[in-house]
């Protein structure tokens, strides 16, 4: 007898599980709510810390998934959730044996924060615009010439009482160290400069880039919060923050202003929750069974997460969970079916 799997999310978590899951004997089905598979990764240019390009990474998961012929219900949503399967808003239910939730998290929305200007000024844009325009091969300002002094702000919907969003996103401070570094190589005459709260440097080859960045590429890094943006008469933006090294305030103009948005867990969350009886944790993200030994497991027999589901994590950490949830899932229907 042939065992299903349901996974709900189509980015990396969700393809590195499928294809787990169907290397152990078992029949994976990917259920994602875009037109195609990949995630957020699609939207990146290189990756932290090596700059391996995002589509060496993603075009291998998407190719095997392809090859093995894992069933995929693309631009499906889906609006209930169960430990024997899913209901699709077309009305089709997907029976299962098991249900990996895969959802990953969204993207914090920058117009929360009025007073950087997304959406208002041209020149303030997020890290994830910054990403498109990198992939493009050329970063420029809303006139099409390129910015000579630039300011990159962290934790932009991150441990932020204001908006609600107390959690570290984790893998902001890492990106905002690579995206300066892939400035200064884009645009060698730009200054770069790095607005932080401290910065948090955990994975390997992290610290080492910090330095890099700093000693190979001159990219500034001032701790202090942007406090105030606005935009100049020639669509200059002038910033006001706070040196709090030397307590002294900073007024600065720059061409182009970067807001690192953070990541938030998926709208989907609650619903799926509700629906499955599974409890969220405060941040709004799915809670784990166990925070040591059950970290990929829910509160419902059945019922399994894979990646951001559960909390912000790098792309590394969630194709090594991937694998342990696949070995989870395995491991429960074997007892399940006394094999």
């Amino acid at each position: 007898m042939v065992k299903r799997v349901v996974i709900i999310g189509g980015g990396a978590a969700g393809m590195q599980t499928a294809l787990e899951l169907k290397a152990r004997g078992l029949e994976p089905s990917i259920i994602e709510r875009d037109i195609e598979l990949g995630g957020k990764v699609r939207g990146w240019h290189i990756l932290f810390p090596t700059f391996t390009s995002a589509e060496e990474v993603l075009r291998p998961l998407v190719e095997r998934v392809k090859s093995e012929r894992i069933r995929c219900f693309l631009g499906q949503e889906v609006t209930a959730v169960a430990s024997d399967g899913v209901m699709l808003r077309s009305g089709e239910r997907v029976m299962a044996d098991a249900v990996v939730v895969a959802t990953g998290f969204t993207l914090f929305d920058a117009h929360r924060k009025q007073e950087y200007g997304y959406g208002l000024y041209n020149n303030v844009i997020t890290s994830v615009d910054l990403e498109r325009m990198m992939k493009s091969g050329r970063v420029t300002l809303s006139d099409g010439s390129e910015p000579r002094r630039i300011a990159i702000l962290h934790c932009v919907g991150s441990r932020d009482e204001k908006v609600g969003q107390r959690h570290c996103s984790k893998v902001c401070c890492i990106t905002g160290v690579k995206q300066a570094i892939e400035l200064r190589r884009m645009c060698p005459e730009a200054d770069v400069f790095n607005f932080y709260m401290d910065i948090r440097m955990f994975g390997p080859g992290y610290e080492e880039l910090y330095r890099e960045a700093q000693e190979r590429y001159n990219v500034h890094f001032v701790r202090g919060r942007i406090s105030e943006a606005a935009e100049t008469i020639n669509e200059r933006i002038q910033i006001k923050a706070e040196d709090t090294l030397t307590g002294r305030p900073l007024r600065m103009t720059v061409d182009l202003l970067v807001l690192l948005v953070g990541m938030s867990p998926n709208y989907e969350n609650r619903d799926i929750a509700l629906s499955a009886g599974l409890p969220l944790a405060p941040n709004g993200f799915f809670k784990a069974k166990d925070s040591f030994l059950g970290a990929v497991m829910s509160e419902r027999e059945g019922i399994f997460f894979a990646g951001a589901a559960t909390a912000p994590k790098s792309l590394a950490d969630t194709l090594a969970e991937a694998s342990l949830t696949a070995s989870a899932v395995d491991a429960y229907l074997k007892r399940r079916f006394n094999e």
